[in-house]
């Protein structure tokens, strides 16, 4: 586990890429062995490889960290065929489990 620092997290992917590349891949293992996984994969490389985390120092948040995804999610899907009730309901699944692995790696789970 790595001890985070919020002000290093400001430069995250100078000072924590690796533990975020391992958080990513943690998630979508998960979602890849629960999910469609051409679902997840075009969610993984369409969608969420333009997310942004970030850490929430606040008392007012459930979580730790939180996953700003880029506008228009649904939009950028390319190849896949699925409703966009389901992939809604899909990435905000990937995006909770992002969260949960970032919340872990970083010791606040």
């Amino acid at each position: 586990m790595t001890e985070f620092d919020p002000e290093k997290f400001e430069d995250k992917y100078a000072n924590y890429f690796p533990e975020l590349q391992q958080a990513y891949k943690n998630a979508f293992n998960r979602m890849n062995d629960r999910y469609d996984s051409e679902l997840v994969h075009a969610i993984d490389q369409q969608v969420l490889n333009e997310s942004e985390p970030f850490y929430e120092d606040s008392s007012d948040h459930d979580r730790a960290f939180r996953v700003e995804l880029p506008e228009n999610p649904y939009d950028r899907l390319d190849g896949v065929l699925v409703e966009e009730e389901r992939f809604e309901s899909v990435l905000e699944t990937y995006v909770g489990e992002i969260e949960t692995e970032l919340e872990r790696v970083f010791g606040f789970a």
